[in-house]
């Protein structure tokens, strides 16, 4: 499942979720009593193993107008131990008869009711008896759901006005059991034998291809689809709606096909094409063949994620997979090519090797988010989509260097708590310790691994320790490695290049003894180098945004560090396994870089005079380093400010490089450090100072943003950098930018919005439009029309940023109604207001006065609450807003989310941004004095990205 769309990361930092450390729920406070009064049989949160489903059949009817569904479902079970009860899931849905199914006959069971695990209990007169297979029976009926997950409604209005439903499935991670009563947990994987009753005007689809259609009595039609693989309950999927579809044939002869709305049918090209090459990509690259014969991707107008993994029917967000060439932009192609390929690398990783259970919820999402890059930087190299990567490991060590993190693996028992795994440590800090475990082994040896880890495990459940000893001893024989060529010519190869590697001789390798370290433990190593003449001293310790020291304390790494040097563009390797060591140069030098092109997840601080020495290179040759290294400097040199071991002064000596710098990694890097010292000031009494803070910035990137072209030629990553560069300049009204848009925006506007506008540069241009209330309404009117999905988010990105109040506040309301603006859309609005400086207490504001009803709508934990809860609170800075926030959340109930981790990241985030404004802010009055003096004339206080 892909959590927050790569459009939104881009233009309007997205703040991150965070994991639930909810108290121990698994096992029930007091003895379980059933609804029926009487006591429950069962009182652990995790079912029994006594018996697993072998088979379901399944045959469901939702009815589109009545807005309900009924159901049947015959599980074949397998019994392991003796046994006279069935624990299995089932939330919020009618039972109406059970039956056993049993060679002598059908009879009815006893059926029992738990709604605070979820549980339903079958109880038999008579022995299960261990070894033998049982069938039951169970007739159900339920709502469609009104959120976003289980089997729920969703609805899209024509161009001509008329509002039309679907239903559609959104099971990750505990919502099957809203669908239809199953084992819902990730071990109990089972084969699935579908019927859909619908009618005529509709099409049904699921998991695999339909195999035939029969006429019921009445004019329905029931649709049989093929039994499918054996997978996970939260992999099945189905959808009944009006839906038009295309398609193609991959080389490996597999059908894709993708499905839309009618009349946005026309969108699916690019994704169609993109799907066909990346699932060919992943057949070679993993040597095993897709087992499904299809493979569908549907764009649903009300989905929560970003997009869902279903095997053979992936799901995504309208913005996720519709593309329009001549209204998409640079960043919607990006971002739609990395979504699928992120769904479809998780039908091996997730789909045929799946988690034990959601604490390694990482093997799933950390490995399908690197895959992402792997896969597009090989099938669309024009999308340089290397220049992205170290986005995600900021991101994640945003929240790890928190007291608040937790690590890679974690356990987790309760939904809440499992939602809350879905978030920046198990996506990113994942994908950048496997990026890091590649470098460290070598591609050849990590891709060897991989394979050999996913054919050792299909259509099995595996933890933490069966991937790292898939990755150790590659060179040894294997009988269940099928494709040993690659296999046999890398280690053949390596022989003869004795020496060849600089870690390790391959026999004391312990892939193990490293990655636990990086997944059994929080956050991450700050490693401090000091050079004195040849002799490089190296020391580690834990980075974390704390004043409390102690905090630190107990963590150990084995970290793999790289390195070069003035003398030698040769990265040189070395494994740390202790707290302290010492190096050896060959001769002296100017200065030394750790952690090269950031390939490993840690900070780096250079004592005595090593910042000194990479600043002055930077200021002179900044491209004796690459765009990576420069942009990893900028970020460390920033946080290191934050625990005070490094001064500010040095931080902002490090900035006034950017004057010229032009890659985007360092530039986004550069304004992703400085923006949030200006946010800060915006929501205290400061106007003087922030307005110097940001006099500075748009000077210091002046001349990059002026020699910007208003169209849409270059790279990708010039056209991306370029809407990035000329929205934050028209924000900051700098009056080339505000003329040039306003220009165009007036123009457009004259030709009722049917002139072509640059794509690339249309969102500068609707957020000067939005800052009138002309402007906004005829924006407004374009967004209620348009078919085109990146039209419509750039609009709404533009209307967030109005200084507008009443216009803020309706949006938000609008969006919780969920009439004119999609509700699914409200977390990011919010978000975006937040940031906004005339928004952020509207905001605030709104989040309390609809908390219940936005819990009720994305669930507890959910990406979309903590993105909420982190994203409106984190730019405050005083003692007033921590008690505000303070008194807010402890008001609620650890069922209306009292425990969520995120409201304890809240707090630490605050302290920190007091901390922080507290030690310097007189710093950075002084400096910005000395190399920004102040305007004579106070300008305006102008809204932000």
């Amino acid at each position: 499942m892909l959590a927050v769309p790569v459009l939104l990361l881009l233009l309007v930092p997205y703040c991150p979720s965070l994991g639930a450390q909810l108290p121990e729920r698994g096992q029930a406070r007091d003895p379980p009593v059933a609804t029926s009064g009487q006591p429950f049989p069962w009182d652990q949160m995790r079912l029994p193993t006594s018996i697993s489903p072998h088979h379901y059949d399944l045959t469901i009817h939702p009815n589109l107008t009545t807005l309900s569904f009924t159901g049947v479902v015959r599980i074949d079970l397998v019994v392991h131990e003796d046994t006279s009860m069935v624990i299995l899931h089932t939330k919020q849905m009618q039972i109406s008869k059970v039956l056993l199914l049993a060679p002598e006959g059908a009879r009815p069971l006893r059926f029992l009711e738990y709604p605070p695990f979820h549980q339903l209990a079958l109880l038999s007169d008579t022995v299960l008896a261990k070894g033998r297979r049982y069938e039951v029976q169970l007739e159900f009926a339920a709502n469609l759901s009104d959120s976003f997950h289980g089997f729920y409604k969703s609805t899209y209005r024509t161009s001509s006005g008329e509002v039309r439903v679907l239903a559609s499935t959104q099971f990750e991670a505990t919502s099957a059991r809203a669908a239809f009563p199953c084992f819902d947990e990730p071990a109990f994987k089972a084969n699935f034998t579908i019927q859909i009753i619908r009618e005529p005007r509709h099409i049904a689809i699921s998991n695999m291809p339909k195999v035939k259609t029969v006429e019921l009595p009445g004019g329905l039609l029931e649709d049989h689809f093929d039994t499918s693989v054996k997978m996970s309950t939260y992999l099945v999927a189905f959808i009944i709606s009006d839906f038009l579809s295309v398609s193609k044939t991959t080389q490996h002869g597999i059908k894709i096909s993708a499905y839309a709305v009618p009349e946005k049918i026309n969108q699916t090209a690019f994704a169609l094409d993109a799907a066909v090459k990346l699932l060919d990509f992943y057949d070679d690259y993993f040597d095993i063949p897709y087992p499904l014969p299809k493979q569908d991707l549907a764009a649903i107008p009300d989905f929560q994620s970003g997009a869902m993994e279903n095997w053979g029917l992936t799901t995504y967000r309208e913005s996720g997979l519709l593309f329009d060439p001549n209204k998409s932009s640079a960043s919607d192609k990006l971002g739609i090519t990395m979504v699928i390929a992120h769904e479809l690398a998780h039908q091996w990783f997730g789909n045929l090797v799946t988690m034990e259970w959601w604490n390694d919820l990482w093997l799933n999402e950390g490995f399908a988010k690197f895959m992402e890059f792997i896969s597009v930087d090989i099938t669309y190299p024009e999308l340089h989509v290397d220049d992205f990567f170290l986005g995600k490991c900021f991101e994640a060590m945003e929240v790890d260097s928190l007291s608040s993190s937790h690590p890679v693996s974690t356990p987790v028992e309760s939904p809440a708590q499992i939602q809350e795994m879905f978030d920046d440590v198990s996506y990113d800090k994942g994908a950048c310790i496997l990026n890091m475990l590649r470098d460290f082994l070598t591609p050849e040896a990590f891709e060897i691994g991989i394979i050999r880890y996913l054919k050792r495990y299909s259509y099995q459940n595996t933890v933490n320790s069966h991937l790292w000893e898939s990755l150790t001893n590659i060179c040894h024989s294997d009988d269940l490695d099928e494709g040993r060529m690659k296999r046999n010519e890398f280690c053949s190869k390596n022989k003869l290049q004795s020496g060849a590697s600089k870690w390790y001789s391959g026999d004391e390798l312990d892939v193990r003894a490293i990655m636990d370290t990086w997944t059994l433990q929080e956050g991450f190593p700050l490693v401090t180098v000091e050079v004195r003449g040849r002799e490089v001293r190296l020391s580690q310790e834990r980075y974390l945004k704390t004043d409390d020291r102690s905090r630190t304390e107990g963590f150990l790494w084995q970290i793999p560090l790289t390195y070069m040097t003035s003398a030698s563009s040769t990265i040189h390797r070395f494994l740390l396994k202790t707290k302290t060591d010492v190096l050896y140069l060959p001769e002296e030098v100017d200065w030394v870089l750790f952690n090269v092109n950031m390939n490993g997840y840690y900070m780096v601080h250079y004592e005595g005079q090593g910042w000194s020495s990479l600043i002055e290179l930077l200021q002179h040759n900044h491209t004796a380093l690459s765009s990576n290294d420069r942009a990893s400097l900028i970020n460390n040199v920033f946080q290191l400010v934050s625990i005070g071991k490094v001064s500010l002064d040095t931080a902002l000596d490090l900035s006034l490089y950017l004057s010229k710098e032009t890659e985007i990694m360092a530039v986004t890097q550069g304004l992703g450090e400085l923006v949030p010292l200006y946010k800060l000031m915006e929501k205290r009494d400061m106007i003087e100072l922030e307005n110097q803070m940001k006099d500075y910035i748009v000077e210091l990137f002046r001349g990059l943003i002026d020699r910007q072209e208003w169209n849409d030629s270059g790279s990708v990553s010039e056209r991306v950098l370029r809407s990035y560069l000329l929205l934050f300049a028209c924000v900051r009204n700098h009056p080339p930018c505000v003329a040039t848009a306003t220009q165009l925006f007036n123009k457009w506007r004259d030709s009722d919005g049917n002139m072509s506008l640059p794509v690339d540069v249309s969102l500068a241009v609707f957020v000067i439009g939005a800052r009138t209330p002309d402007g906004w309404d005829f924006l407004f009117e374009k967004y209620r029309h348009s078919l085109q999905m990146s039209v419509k988010s750039r609009i709404k990105s533009a209307l967030s940023i109005s200084p507008l109040q009443d216009k803020l506040k309706w949006m938000m309301e609008q969006s919780l109604h969920g009439e004119v603006m999609k509700t699914q859309d409200l977390p990011h609005m919010v978000t975006s207001i937040s940031r906004n400086p005339r928004g952020y207490k509207l905001a605030w504001n709104f989040l309390r006065a609809n908390w219940h009803a936005l819990v009720k709508k994305f669930d507890l934990g959910s990406h979309s609450i903590t993105g909420i809860v982190t994203g409106v609170t984190n730019q405050y800075s005083t003692r007033e807003m921590l008690d505000e926030v303070q008194s807010f959340f402890s008001s609620l109930t650890e069922e209306t989310g009292s425990e969520m981790r995120c409201i304890q990241q809240t707090y630490e985030t605050i302290e920190e941004n007091i901390r922080w404004m507290d030690t310097h802010l007189p710093l950075l009055q002084a400096w910005l004095d000395r190399h920004r003096p102040r305007p004579s004339t106070q300008t305006q206080a102008h809204e932000d990205l």
